[in-house]
C-alpha cells in the first residue's frame, strides 16, 4: 500500500479514536453532573444540595424571578409565607417573603425571596458549622437589627436608595449559642480569639450566598453589624 494512503488511514484512525474518547468523556461528565446537581447549570436549584460550582449563578438568577425563587424554596422544603405586596414608589415591596423556621431574634422579618434563600444557605453552610467547629456549640439564634427601612443609603436626604427600602437587605448584629454565649459584631470583632475567628468565618461565608456583604472592615457605619443584601449593582463586594 502506498505510504500516502497508509498515512491517511492512520490520520483517520487517530481522529476516530479522539472522537470516541471525547464522546466517552462527555457521557461520563454528563452522568457525573446528573448525580451532582449542585455543579450542573441545567439542574433545578435545590437548597438541600451542598454548594457547588453552579450554586451562586443560580442564586443570582433568582433576583429577577420571584416566582422561580419561591418555587426553589418549595422544592427545597423551606418553610415560608408569601405576604401581600405593600408600599409604593422606591419603597414598594412586591416581594415580601417571611421564613417560617429560622432562628432569628427578636422576630423573623419579611425580606425579598432571594435574601430568604441566601439566609437559609448561610445558616446551614456557614454559621451553624462555624459555631460547632470554632466555638464548640450549636447555634441557638441570630440577632438582627432589621430588614425594612424606607430610606436612602446612610439615611441621607438624597443619593441612592438603600436596599433596606425594599427589604432586600438585612443587618446582623450577634449570634447566640446553645451554651448561652453571645458573640456580637460590636463587642467581639476585635477579639483576638475564637469569637473574632468565628465572626470572620461567617462574614466570609456570607459572600458565597449574598451579592453584598459589609462588615466593620468596610467602614465605621458597619461597626456593629453585618449588612447582607442581594443588590446586583454592588455584586461582588465582600468586606
Amino acid at each position: 500500500m502506498p505510504r500516502s494512503r497508509t498515512n491517511k488511514h492512520l490520520v483517520a484512525a487517530r481522529r476516530a479514536l479522539i472522537a470516541l474518547v471525547l464522546l466517552v468523556a462527555a457521557i461520563a461528565g454528563w452522568q457525573w453532573l446528573q448525580s451532582h446537581p449542585q455543579h450542573s447549570p441545567w439542574a433545578p436549584l435545590d437548597l438541600r444540595d451542598p454548594p457547588g460550582w453552579a450554586t451562586r449563578t443560580k442564586l443570582i438568577a433568582l433576583r429577577s424571578d420571584v416566582a422561580e425563587c419561591r418555587a426553589v424554596l418549595e422544592r427545597s422544603e423551606i418553610a415560608f409565607t408569601a405576604l401581600p405586596a405593600t408600599g409604593e414608589g422606591a419603597c414598594a415591596r412586591p416581594d415580601r417573603t417571611q421564613l417560617g423556621d429560622y432562628p432569628f431574634a427578636p422576630d423573623t422579618p419579611a425580606v425579598t425571596c432571594p435574601v430568604a434563600a441566601a439566609l437559609d444557605l448561610w445558616r446551614r453552610d456557614s454559621v451553624a458549622p462555624a459555631a460547632r467547629n470554632i466555638l464548640g456549640s450549636d447555634l441557638a439564634r441570630i440577632e438582627h437589627l432589621g430588614a425594612y427601612s424606607c430610606r436612602r443609603m446612610y439615611g441621607g436626604a438624597d443619593g441612592p436608595w438603600s436596599e433596606h427600602a425594599t427589604a432586600n437587605a438585612i443587618d446582623i448584629a450577634a449570634f447566640v449559642l446553645e451554651d448561652g454565649r453571645r458573640i456580637s459584631v460590636l463587642g467581639d470583632w476585635d477579639d483576638q480569639g475564637d469569637k473574632a475567628a468565628f465572626l470572620r468565618a461567617v462574614r466570609d461565608g456570607a459572600c458565597g450566598s449574598f451579592a453584598t456583604v459589609l462588615s466593620p472592615d468596610y467602614n465605621a457605619a458597619h461597626a456593629d453589624h453585618f449588612h447582607l443584601d442581594q443588590d446586583d449593582r454592588w455584586a461582588g463586594v465582600c468586606r
